[in-house]
């Protein structure tokens, strides 16, 4: 029998944690199910193996480990070529190769829910194509807490990712996202690498129209996090300065 692809939940504080800290205990985030299945596991496949380990040694620290961290077999997604998003997707059968000889190999995304907003969605996309079974296990998913703590429609949403950096491209392709979201009352959800985060939000302010409803959910998950929703109009009037080192998810409703 060939083994399982597990899609393994992480934690959303990446980047957060200041050298010489402790990290926060993964049960205030991860169920107890997890932790112990990410224990067991002796085959994994990540975006970065130094990252992936420190989050095993989290994993150690609660439920000791099924061997040790140095024999465990991490394997990296191949990066796709820089300035290149028309490049072929690269053969990812070889990652499946322990599962395909029967042992569960653990999918994990540097923070949250792999393979939503994540190129882990690759190897899933491969593994059913060579009948691997996939199963997701419980965890946090920023984009739905964000989605949940924002008042905003939860009916109809769209992840549209990045927009661009530059001002007029920018400003063309928010006026799209706030033309979609008044034509279907579709949420429309977007993120942007931390230290931007201010680079954003006075984006949207400059371009969004006074009544569009903004959300901003900004370090989901840690003790100081926090949810924040108004019209565009009460934003400018009460501005918030966003941290540049702390994942957000912001998110409109016109």
């Amino acid at each position: 029998m060939s083994g399982r692809l597990l899609l393994v939940p992480n934690t959303l504080d990446l980047g957060t944690v200041r050298e010489g800290s402790a990290a926060p205990d993964l049960r205030g985030v991860l169920p107890q199910h997890v932790i112990e299945t990410a224990a067991r596991l002796t085959h994994w496949v990540c975006e970065n193996a130094k990252t992936t380990r420190a989050f095993l040694k989290r994993v150690d620290a609660l439920v000791p480990l099924s061997q040790q961290l140095q024999a465990i077999d991490i394997r990296e997604l191949p990066r796709p070529p820089k300035g290149r998003p028309d490049a072929a997707v690269p053969d990812l059968r070889p990652l499946l190769a322990p599962a395909l000889a029967g042992h569960d190999i653990g999918l994990i995304s540097e923070a949250g829910l792999p393979a939503v907003a994540d190129p882990g969605a690759a190897l899933v996309a491969a593994a059913h194509a060579a009948g691997v079974a996939v199963q997701a296990l419980a965890g946090p998913s920023a984009l739905l807490l964000a989605l949940a703590a924002s008042g905003l429609n939860g009916q109809s949403f769209a992840f549209v990712g990045y927009v661009p950096q530059e001002a007029s491209a920018q400003a063309q392709r928010l006026k799209e996202l706030e033309t979609l979201s008044r034509r279907f009352g579709q949420t429309q959800l977007m993120i942007e690498t931390p230290y931007r985060n201010a680079a954003l939000m006075r984006g949207l302010l400059a371009t969004l129209a006074p009544t569009t409803r903004l959300s901003v959910s900004c370090g989901l998950t840690l003790a100081a996090g926090w949810t924040r929703t108004n019209d565009v109009a009460g934003w400018r009037e009460r501005p918030l300065e966003l941290p540049s080192d702390v994942p957000a998810v912001f998110a409109l409703l016109a």
